[in-house]
């Protein structure tokens, strides 16, 4: 596996774009964002569609650096926080609408990618949520229990699949049956990424790669200013943070809020079509805390990602894991070879839900997506553009999740031992059935 590149499958089939960095110290705008991932790139989109004209995105690295260019690219409802833990944290009325703005989101994303003809593989087909302990009744009963439930809830209605349907799609006999969420789809989430910056900078707001921003200071009279490492500026009326698990030291409130945890994703060579296990356009994930997700890529590729680390490791290393991962499924493809893989950090909340939320008047933030972030983070930036244009509060549930410390060090070696223990549980589950 020693061969295996460092780049990412994204980043190598994306078409290449770049934008310029900050330069300079003469610029005011109404708005700055600094983050060019999902969460920064859908406030400035938002608050562009709101009629505020200056906006700028600011982004340490390259536009979809972090989990926005290198996660698994599913595009479905809710949040890493369970459905029925939001109710139980909320109540019923203000949970559902929450998860509703989740589902919105889904569909935003469908609706600015067809507006604006954004080029990113977008595959529909829905998301199948597989039963991994097959010869265990009580797991298909509670497969079963969370489609009523949800739709009893929720309003949301997941196709119950049978065992025989399950094997037609897949080539392996390691599942019993699953749910269909019909609404979900996938897609290159870099491309999208790419795309959305591009819109942005064509309705005249202004992106700046490698412009990381070292001070925000507040300005005497109202706003900020942003200062660059190149040592550029930029005066904002206000501004919004947006750096997930790459965000360093620039705000510790923030930065002690969240935990950096890495995930891994690889992508296999294009695959002969006898060799092609998955024979169905959904995106793919099992029902074990640890669970594995895949999907098939339009040239002939199986993408695969699962496990959640503390540790960000080498393509080598990320490869030999994912691929041990992807065998016990699919058994025959012992002898294809694996083209790309890598990791990249998330940030992750101890309650398990987006923090999105105001640090001071005009200082806004969004963060901790904790991978289930595609339409998540396009709802926080709805949320945002209607809070920081004049036009809404942000939604009064968001303040029970807000920046709770993780701890530094022990926050992440707890969340390791957590993963690690859920890890055990599944396992011995599968032992006991």
């Amino acid at each position: 596996m020693a061969d295996v590149p460092t780049q990412t499958y994204y980043a190598a089939t994306a078409p290449y774009q770049s934008f310029p960095p900050l330069t300079g110290d003469d610029t005011d705008v109404d708005v700055a964002v600094l983050g060019g991932g999902f969460a920064g790139l859908a406030t400035a989109r938002g608050l562009q569609e709101r009629g505020v004209a200056r906006v700028a995105v600011l982004e340490a690295r390259t536009i979809g650096h972090g989990a926005s260019g290198r996660n698994g690219g599913f595009v479905f409802g809710g949040y890493s926080r369970d459905a029925a833990d939001l109710v139980r944290d909320l109540g019923l009325a203000p949970a559902r609408e929450l998860y509703a703005q989740s589902r919105e989101a889904v569909a935003l994303i469908r609706a600015r990618i067809a507006r604006h003809a954004i080029d990113c593989d977008k595959a529909e087909g829905g998301a199948l949520l597989l039963n991994w302990f097959r010869h265990s009744a009580r797991a298909e009963r509670g497969l079963r229990a969370q489609a009523a439930w949800l739709r009893e809830n929720f309003g949301v209605v997941w196709d119950e699949v049978a065992l025989d349907q399950v094997r037609r799609w897949l080539d392996t006999g390691r599942y019993g049956g699953a749910l269909l969420e019909r609404d979900a789809f996938h897609f290159h989430p870099l491309k999208y990424a790419l795309g959305l910056a591009r819109v942005i900078g064509q309705a005249g707001g202004r992106v700046h790669e490698h412009s990381a921003v070292t001070a925000v200071e507040r300005r005497e009279g109202g706003g900020f200013v942003l200062h660059t490492v190149q040592g550029a500026s930029l005066r904002a009326a206000q501004v919004v943070v947006a750096g997930g698990g790459y965000l360093a030291g620039l705000l510790p409130a923030l930065v002690g809020a969240r935990l950096p945890i890495a995930t891994y994703v690889m992508a296999t060579e294009p695959l002969p079509e006898a060799l092609r296990p998955v024979r169905t356009a959904a995106a793919l994930y099992d029902n074990r805390f640890a669970f594995d997700y895949y999907r098939a890529l339009a040239d002939h590729r199986l993408l695969w990602g699962g496990r959640i680390s503390i540790l960000e490791r080498e393509p080598a290393r990320i490869a030999a894991l994912l691929r041990a991962d992807m065998l016990k499924v699919f058994p025959q493809l012992a002898g294809v070879r694996i083209t790309h893989a890598w990791g990249g950090l998330m940030s992750y909340a101890r309650h398990k839900m987006p923090q999105v939320g105001r640090l001071a008047p005009g200082l806004w933030f969004a963060q901790a997506f904790g991978g289930h972030g595609v339409a998540p983070t396009t709802a926080a930036g709805e949320w945002l553009a209607e809070a920081v244009s004049g036009r809404a509060d942000l939604p009064a549930s968001l303040a029970r999740y807000g920046l709770t410390p993780v701890f530094g060090r022990a926050g992440l070696l707890a969340a390791q031992a957590s993963y690690t223990w859920a890890e055990l549980k599944d396992a011995l589950r599968e032992r006991l059935i």
